[in-house]
């Protein structure tokens, strides 16, 4: 499909900033060594100490039960081949306290997307002890602030979430280290792997059972890093998490894109009412499997005939398109079948005077004119960054004591961003062929337009053509956008589900073996 998938958030350009970190130093394997920066010569930049953190006590209640935990920010270094720091990845973890077996208590790795975005979204928004303030359906409240996660997954492992380079508080120590060291598809996933290696030695957790949560390309780094974690830093996985997952480098270009979106639309047309009553009544899952047979069995070959189709095949491939859209029919036949997801965002709800959410569908947008190709701007990116944005900074300044004068980047521009040979859907098929323990749970919103939902379950079909490994895999589909975990009744679902995932992948006490 088209390149947009792969880059999910719009980016903002930036100048190479100069700070000074004001945390406290708790540096490993030695303590306090200093000034956080030093001035090489009065030209130079400031430079980070990409080794140090600061750690604070909290409790939390997640599912009526009062826990204990410590948290830790910070950075760890990225080195290069002769041992020197050109990085500082930001992270914080969270353990929690009192618990007698480290070595078999999971330790969950998590990270988002973008590329070029920080893991706040899930860290505040979906998995960790804290949250922003949000209604039931995720829509921002003020005044802005956190509030206790009561469905944390921190009751049953611990979590790190790391910032990859320029996202976050991350950066490089300088400017002579080119970006092309972290900015692409399989330079991420190496640079990425060694960290993760340094942060579980150093954390003392090889003994622990590992998984790792990517939501958007944090589905393509998780999926690269399952088994680059496995052939270069001879470290095993038992579960891997895709919340919202990209195309994983599955080609599926021309009819097949076209048709495969029509089941998104089908879900977005229902949630705003824009369905015939016949199925509008229908409950959402009840039938979509419809439109996903029709989608295969019909529109694609449709799509794929081209002007070969009679005209009577096009007029009942065109009405049924508008039945199961909720498009004018003329919009349809005026794209030739092939209805792009700008289109769709610009026209669904036109009558209204709206637009809808690219990441989001059930957002409202309003542009300067009614008519065009695509929306103005993205209505759920900006209410996300309206939410997020503020509860971020407040969270790791007042409550994590990590103070610094740096710029927390929601959007850091990691662009030119090198694309070429992302193999990752087949890099974690090997993963999991080569490790009989390692398991894969895929999360998808129905209402999300940039990484949908059918999409992601084609996805799982290439994966494993040959079905050997469908007992390790599964699907869930849930009534929200790109961050299914907004809304309320979902969060409360998925994390659940995510507890279940966890506790069934551990596997402990049991060979590892076919």
């Amino acid at each position: 499909m088209h390149a947009k998938r792969h880059s999910i958030f719009p980016f903002l350009v930036f100048s190479f900033l100069t700070f000074q970190v004001h945390a406290q130093d708790n540096k490993e394997p030695k303590p306090n060594a200093g000034p956080k920066y030093k001035l090489d010569n009065p030209s130079s930049i400031l430079k980070l100490d990409v080794d140090s953190s600061v750690t604070t006590k909290h409790s939390v209640t997640i599912k009526g039960t009062p826990i204990t935990y410590t948290a830790t920010a910070g950075t760890m270094p990225i080195w290069d081949e002769d041992g020197k720091p050109i990085a500082g990845v930001f992270y914080t973890y969270y353990e929690r306290d009192n618990v007698k077996d480290r070595d078999s208590r999971p330790l969950v790795i998590s990270f988002n997307g973008g590329p070029g975005t920080p893991s706040l979204w899930m860290e505040i928004g979906y998995t960790g002890p804290r949250m922003l303030k949000i209604d039931d359906e995720g829509y921002p409240v003020q005044p802005y602030g956190l509030q206790d996660n009561p469905n944390s997954i921190l009751d049953v492992a611990d979590i790190v979430y790391l910032d990859p380079v320029n996202t976050g508080y991350s950066r490089k120590t300088d400017k002579e280290t080119p970006n092309t060291k972290f900015y692409g598809v399989n330079e991420d996933i190496a640079y990425l792997a060694d960290w993760i290696n340094t942060f579980v030695t150093r954390k003392n957790r090889w003994a622990s059972p590992k998984f790792l949560i990517g939501e958007s390309y944090g589905t393509t780094r998780a999926s690269g890093l399952a088994l680059a974690l496995q052939q270069r830093e001879w470290m095993f996985l038992n579960g891997v998490v895709l919340v919202s997952p990209t195309e994983l480098g599955i080609d599926r270009n021309g009819p097949l894109a076209a048709a495969l979106r029509l089941p998104y639309f089908s879900a977005t047309a229902w949630y705003h009412k824009k369905l015939p009553t016949d199925l509008q009544n229908q409950d959402l899952n009840t039938f979509l499997p419809s439109v996903e047979k029709y989608a295969i069995d019909e529109l694609l070959p449709a799509i794929a005939k081209g002007n070969s189709i009679s005209p009577d095949e096009r007029s009942k491939i065109v009405a049924n398109f508008s039945r199961y859209s909720g498009l004018d029919t003329s919009v349809i036949s005026g794209n030739n079948l092939d209805v792009s997801p700008d289109v769709y965002w610009k026209e669904l709800l036109k009558k209204e005077g709206y637009t809808i959410g690219r990441l989001d569908s059930r957002y409202k947008g309003i542009d300067k004119q009614s008519y065009g190709t695509s929306p103005d701007y993205n209505a759920e990116l900006e209410s996300w960054a309206n939410s997020f944005t503020p509860a971020m900074n407040i969270y790791l300044r007042n409550e994590l004591n990590y103070k610094t004068d740096i710029k927390y980047n929601i959007f850091g521009s990691v662009w030119p961003w090198n694309n070429k040979n992302n193999n990752v859907a087949e890099n974690l098929r090997l993963a999991m062929a080569e490790n009989p323990n390692l398991h894969l749970l895929v999360q998808s919103g129905y209402y999300d337009g940039a990484c949908d939902y059918f999409n992601a379950k084609y996805s799982m079909w290439q994966l494993d053509p040959r079905g050997m490994l469908k007992s390790r895999m599964q699907w869930e589909g849930y009534r929200s956008g790109h961050m299914l975990y907004l809304r309320k009744e979902d969060r409360e679902t998925s994390t659940e589900n995510l507890r279940k995932f966890i506790q069934s992948s551990l596997n402990l006490g049991k060979s590892v073996k076919y």
